[in-house]
């Protein structure tokens, strides 16, 4: 090494051990009480006026009640049902894939005496219920041993999902895609092998007083805006909760997300995601990741017992494995962290974030990590946690998010409508971009890699679709597409060979 480099490297470490000891035997510590005082001021509330405790608007006529018994098919009703009906769903157990593409349908499972109707996929059906109609209701389930997907919704505005059990249903548990006011409560789910509970590229949604274990991510919201997780119970996953940009998706921005009131505890399972997948790179041992994402509050939780991080907040650039996206900004910024309770974090923590620890001379357990770029973010109490990389944070102008109470819409959100020239584009927004980015691995191969295997071949696509097959080991198999009509596979296949790098532009 060059004396000089080694000089300005002493000069460094000096000025920075100086500025320790000053900060630490000058001025005393700012303390803020967390009880009273200001709220935060910012947020879709501000700007968006009412809101509602609830996504699906209350019916005010009701239509007919269908009734399935154990032996009768549940999708047999939902084919015959009209918008405003309601299927109520014995207890028994069915093993089959429901898909409803109506709108205005409450499915219901009835509970007797703790017994619940059991979808059961057996270890061969791919999904459990799919749903792309507006104003939709799913209750009361239980769910398990499905190869793909608990429950999954594709481009559905307004949806309740609530008071279902979940367990072992492949890739995801719950997984709204691409819908816009939407409430996930009360679900218990566990055994996932990407994300217990997944909310991707969504507006206006609430998730609260969930049970997520032993997953890769408990709860997980990617690339989607106007988001509060609060009152959950995430525990003995890889990661607890996560809110994040996942590059080459065609909505580049998450922001406005509140994580609070949540009990994060022991998230220190081994990554058994797919190898390669955004997911593998969550390091076990991490209670909250941030990634890319702004005007991120995390308050009041309860994370404990983490050995890489209770708060692990990174950009692009320090993202293993990620192929960088330049329509979406890399860097996590109004980062705004206010009181949380933390202990016993980041005790055996990675050689990368023991490393980055060393340039500022810390050493032992670490509650928030933060390495990358970053403005004007903020935190209040620091002296209460053990941290890396939070200098040029300042102090908070707010101690609480208490004039937040939702961010859904009241009154709902307009129905999404499909025209026959847009088939193609939403089923590969609401259906393909939940496992295929543009470029990089999300769950499947890239989008690319597709056009390139089957350039002028849309019909080789829609064949592989409908009956899947294993081609490349080092990726899941692929649930099966066969639900989806004719004509909507032709046009997907068609839409995603042609489009193009500069299509993938955010989502407005």
């Amino acid at each position: 090494m060059h004396k000089s480099k080694l000089w300005l490297i002493t000069i460094g470490v000096v000025a920075f051990a100086l500025g320790w000891y000053g900060g630490i035997n000058g001025n005393e510590p700012v303390m803020t009480s967390s009880v009273g005082g200001a709220s935060y001021g910012g947020g879709y509330g501000a700007e968006a006026g009412e809101s509602s405790k609830n996504a699906v608007k209350a019916r005010t006529k009701q239509g007919e009640t269908l009734v399935v018994n154990p032996g009768e098919s549940i999708q047999a009703a939902v084919e015959r049902a009209q918008p405003g009906d309601s299927i109520r769903v014995m207890p028994g157990v069915y093993s089959e894939t429901v898909y409803i593409d109506k709108d205005d349908i409450h499915l219901s499972g009835f509970i007797a005496a703790g017994e619940r109707a059991t979808l059961d996929g057996q270890g061969k059906l791919n999904d459990a219920i799919l749903y792309s109609g507006n104003n939709i209701v799913i209750e009361n389930f239980k769910i398990v041993h499905y190869k793909g997907n608990g429950i999954m919704s594709q481009a559905g505005n307004n949806f309740e999902i609530r008071n279902n059990i979940i367990i072992d249903t492949g890739i995801y548990g719950i997984f709204p895609q691409l819908g816009t006011n939407g409430l996930i409560e009360h679900n218990t789910v566990s055994g996932i092998a990407d994300a217990a509970i997944y909310v991707g590229m969504s507006d206006n949604i609430h998730v609260a007083h969930n049970e997520v274990f032993d997953s890769v991510a408990g709860i997980e919201i990617e690339n989607s805006r106007h988001a509060i997780v609060e009152n959950n119970y995430t525990h003995h996953n890889t990661g607890g909760i996560l809110t994040f940009i996942t590059p080459g998706l065609p909505i580049k921005t998450t922001y406005d997300v509140i994580i609070r009131n949540n009990f994060i505890l022991d998230n220190n399972t081994p990554n058994f995601g797919a190898p390669g997948s955004t997911v593998a790179g969550i390091p076990a041992g991490t209670g909250i990741l941030v990634m890319a994402a702004d005007d991120v509050i995390i308050e009041g939780n309860f994370i404990s017992n983490h050995k890489t991080a209770g708060i692990l907040i990174n950009d692009h650039a320090n993202a293993a494995g990620l192929t960088l996206d330049p329509g979406a900004d890399p860097n996590p910024d109004r980062m705004m962290i206010l009181d949380n309770v933390m202990s016993n974090n980041g005790y055996d923590t990675i050689a990368e974030v023991k490393a980055f620890a060393l340039t500022e001379l810390h050493t032992g357990n670490i509650d928030i990590f933060h390495i990358g770029p970053s403005q004007d973010s903020c935190i209040i109490n620091r002296h209460r946690y053990n941290t890396v990389g939070i200098g040029s944070y300042s102090e908070c102008g707010f101690n609480n998010t208490d004039n937040i109470d939702t961010y859904l819409l009241a009154g709902g959100a307009e129905p999404r409508v499909i025209q026959p020239s847009e088939r193609g584009e939403i089923a590969y927004l609401g259906v393909c971009t939940g496992c295929h980015s543009y470029r990089g691995v999300l769950i499947g191969p890239a989008v690319e890699e597709i056009q390139a295997r089957y350039a002028g071949n849309p019909e080789g696509i829609v064949s592989y679709i409908n009956a899947p097959f294993k081609i490349r080991p080092e990726y899941p198999e692929m649930p099966a597409q066969n639900y989806l009509d004719a004509e909507t596979q032709m046009a997907v296949a068609d839409y995603m060979l042609n489009i193009k790098p500069h299509a993938q532009t955010e989502a407005e």
